[in-house]
């Protein structure tokens, strides 16, 4: 079903076409949602940055929040990370990564984010509350990251990142006629606009040619920088792995919502695939489909990892990878965004100092 409506979305043909009534009424109604949320949005005492998507099916937005979490920490910022916690009911309160840092307590892409930067995380449908639980539980954090939270008004924000790929804005049309979330013109108000790039992907045509200036465009391209094995947490970097294990048969599985780009990024760095194994988004293979594969090891996702528990088939191997991205001072940029948007909280009535 994901094939067929990933092709009906990639022109404007009589089944989009005749979708677009449906299409008229999902813009009227998430409109007349987001105003509804933006007219009574709760104003956070600290800097919040919304990392999110129009386009549906897996853009990619997971290794650009990580990658600003990291640069923030770096810069000497104490960020923590909001999420609606996919895939996990959260009852009235907000779960955080003080309780637990798992995927069944806080979600896989939460879990994969704490993993990853360490960052306190607060998960939650509305991320107002998260934010409130979270800064209550640390004075510290000086910096809110909403990961997926573009379409959440609720939650007032200071700065934008949209994260697309090569799909660009697809046929152009919302769901379900198109795989838009919002329409097209949504994009002149982001801050960045991230394309992540597959290889052998080219950049999707500008359609706006009138923001040229906004958003700050910035291609991403992943490549594998180290792989944990999961039953014993060993830890080799790509080039050394590739050279102990990587001549034999391999073969890669992934539950993410684009599964190809991971499987290019792994033979364009000089890997020969004997299998692939694809699963829906946020659902691992499970252990017994991975069972069919060969013999020989089994690459998969850092999303994927936090899902199996131990004791686990010994032949995973977790590729970690590093963001490139084409203009790297991108982050330079945000981290004077978000100095310029700390100074402006500090001088309102009732700042937190």
């Amino acid at each position: 079903m994901e094939d067929r409506l990933q092709a009906v979305w990639r022109s404007r043909g009589p089944v989009s076409t005749m979708l677009m009534p449906l299409a008229w009424l999902y813009g009227r109604i998430a409109a007349r949602r987001l105003r509804r949320q933006s007219i009574r949005a709760w104003r956070a005492p600290v800097p919040v940055l919304v990392v999110g998507n129009i386009l549906v099916g897996g853009t990619g937005k997971t290794p650009v929040t990580a990658a600003v979490c990291r640069h923030l920490q770096a810069a000497g910022w104490h960020p923590g990370i909001l999420s609606r916690g996919y895939g996990i009911t959260t009852g009235a309160a907000p779960r955080l990564s003080d309780q637990s840092g798992d995927s069944a307590h806080l979600g896989d892409e939460p879990a994969l984010l704490h993993a990853a930067t360490g960052a306190p995380i607060a998960a939650h449908p509305r991320r107002s509350l998260a934010a409130v639980a979270l800064l209550r539980a640390h004075p510290e954090i000086d910096v809110l990251i909403a990961d997926d939270g573009l379409q959440h008004t609720a939650l007032a924000r200071d700065l934008e990142i949209i994260v697309q790929d090569a799909r660009g804005t697809g046929n152009g049309r919302l769901l379900p006629a198109g795989p838009l979330r919002e329409p097209p013109a949504r994009l002149r108000n982001a801050d960045w606009l991230i394309t992540q790039l597959a290889p052998g992907d080219a950049p999707p045509p500008d359609t706006d040619p009138a923001s040229a200036d906004r958003p700050h465009r910035v291609a991403l391209r992943l490549r594998p920088d180290h792989l944990v094995h999961l039953a014993d947490g060993q830890s080799l970097d790509w080039e050394t792995w590739r050279t102990r294990y990587g001549r034999a048969p391999c073969s890669a599985a992934a539950g993410i919502g684009q599964p190809q780009r991971f499987f290019a990024m792994l033979e364009a760095a000089g890997l020969s695939l004997a299998r692939t194994l694809s699963a829906p988004d946020h659902q691992a293979p499970s252990p017994a489909d991975l069972r069919q594969l060969p013999s020989g090891p089994i690459l998969i996702t850092a999303k994927d990892a936090v899902k199996y528990p131990a004791p686990c088939d010994p032949r995973l191997w977790v590729v970690h990878a590093s963001p490139v991205f084409s203009d790297p001072d991108w982050l330079r940029d945000l981290d004077a965004a978000l100095h310029a948007c700390a100074a402006t909280l500090r001088h309102k009535p009732g700042a937190r100092h």
